[in-house]
């Protein structure tokens, strides 16, 4: 039998209405048309360069953003349509870890009484209890308890982040949403709040959605991974598989972009790194939205825009150039040839 998934999402939209003066308003398409599912426990990572719509995706799940059009579908009920009231006993199911955790925390509340507020919003514990609940938070995130009654400016960056994971899990969410959580970290740190997270997925068994436009940090945690390029899917699947042999242009430049020990292991990087610019948003290319800044690009590519397909070992790549079957798969022109 199989585990209904924690999340779903389906043909997700999201559009902002942007001023242009004059009475006049353009439309910013920032997610378009993006579906993925996430099993209890899993791992998903979204990546890609500012502005590819990762991060408005996360938002728009936990509905600081409003979608546009499509569905989000939390443990089997949907919940895009739905007020801030009725969605409230809904929301202690998912919770989100921002990228600042200074800013994200209040500096006129102790960390004690942060951890404590979505337990008291939820009316979850009270009176001792609340405080041994606290405890436990600051225990598990490997801070010490008696320093409840410190405040956040007394901390540092990495234990700032560790309060906030802390406080997300008050509530036993069965999805948690890290948006660029380890990004304004030091590489020390990044390494020791990673590990914390992994070991917390182990331990309580919770599916994160993992945000970054870092490479290395999403190998590192994922088991599946979507790639996204303004605001769509360019391709998906295991995250090995995406990574070690990444199908989609953009996505295998996006690895050539990734700093290497040794230059010689990657000869000739210039040829293949994405050059140029996103597009404006508001006027999106015609065709493959990723067509203005291919080095590949083919007249089909300007005009048609192609749908995620299927590709052997269980990704799916939107790419005019990338087919089915597995014998043409080889003779794909890429990027680093």
């Amino acid at each position: 039998m199989n585990t209904p998934p924690v999340l779903e999402v389906e043909d997700l939209a999201v559009t902002f209405k942007i001023s242009a003066g004059l009475g006049r308003a353009r439309h910013l398409q920032a997610v378009r048309d993006v579906s993925f599912t996430i099993a209890p426990g899993e791992v998903v990572g979204i990546v890609g360069e500012s502005g590819s719509g990762k991060s408005t995706t996360a938002r728009a799940i936990i509905k600081l953003e409003k979608a546009s059009a499509g569905r989000i579908i939390l443990e089997g009920t949907d919940i895009t349509a739905m007020s801030e009231r009725a969605f409230r006993p809904s929301r202690r199911r998912v919770q989100m870890v921002f990228q600042d955790p200074y800013s994200s925390l209040d500096p006129t509340m102790t960390i004690g009484e942060s951890i404590a507020e979505p337990l008291q919003m939820m009316k979850a514990v009270k009176g001792a209890a609340l405080t041994r609940r606290v405890e436990e938070l600051l225990a598990l995130v490997e801070l010490n308890a008696a320093h409840r009654h410190r405040y956040p400016h007394e901390f540092s960056g990495g234990q700032r982040q560790r309060i906030a994971i802390a406080r997300a899990m008050a509530l036993d969410p069965a999805l948690l949403i890290c948006d660029e959580a380890v990004s304004a970290l030091d590489v020390s740190t990044q390494n020791q709040v990673m590990n914390l997270l992994i070991e917390l997925r182990q331990r309580l068994g919770m599916a994160y959605l993992f945000v970054s436009h870092d490479l290395a940090v999403v190998r590192n945690v994922a088991d599946r991974v979507l790639v996204m390029y303004l605001g769509k899917v360019v391709e998906e699947g295991p995250t090995e598989q995406v990574l070690r042999n990444p199908q989609h242009p953009y996505t295998q430049a996006l690895l050539a972009a990734v700093p290497r020990p040794n230059p010689a292991d990657r000869p000739d990087r210039k040829n293949y790194l994405v050059k140029g610019d996103l597009p404006d948003p508001t006027s999106p290319p015609t065709g493959c939205a990723f067509q203005t800044r291919c080095p590949l690009v083919i007249d089909e590519c300007r005009t048609s825009p192609p749908a995620l397909r299927p590709v052997p070992g269980g990704s799916a790549v939107a790419c005019h150039l990338v087919t089915p079957d597995p014998e043409e798969l080889r003779n794909v022109p890429r990027l680093h040839d």
